[in-house]
């Protein structure tokens, strides 16, 4: 059994922790996901894959749009489609999205990411 002081910070530790997440919850943010889910070809060496990989961060670098990426898959779940790979560009809004679609940033990473993949599709989530 916890002595009064003990719980009462337990009980305060609690209050608090409730709060910052209901704070956190109430101050969503207005960027977009955009998850990119890949299957390599089978011939595709694993050099230019991994080069194609790395133009993603290059590309965050040059286009303004894009906030973070993430490029290094803890868990795939490939499916049907045998996916090996899970990629993600947070982009400042969703209007950063669509200028980024068919932007010189994109058509240079393109260069490197359209000979090695077999297939791919997107997710994009906002709040």
């Amino acid at each position: 059994m916890l002595n009064p002081m003990r719980k009462l910070m337990a009980t305060t530790v609690l209050a608090a922790t409730l709060l910052a997440g209901g704070a956190v919850a109430a101050e969503r943010p207005k960027t977009v996901i955009h998850v990119i889910n890949v299957k390599f070809k089978a011939d595709a060496a694993k050099a230019d894959i991994d080069k194609a990989i790395a133009a993603i961060d290059t590309v965050a670098g040059k286009y303004k749009g894009i906030k973070r990426v993430w490029l290094n898959p803890i868990t795939v779940q490939g499916g049907a489609s045998k996916f090996t790979h899970c990629l993600v560009m947070e982009f400042e809004s969703v209007e950063a999205l669509k200028k980024y679609t068919d932007s010189p940033e994109q058509k240079e990473w393109y260069k490197l990411w359209i000979p090695v993949r077999e297939l791919s599709n997107t997710h994009d989530v906002t709040n």
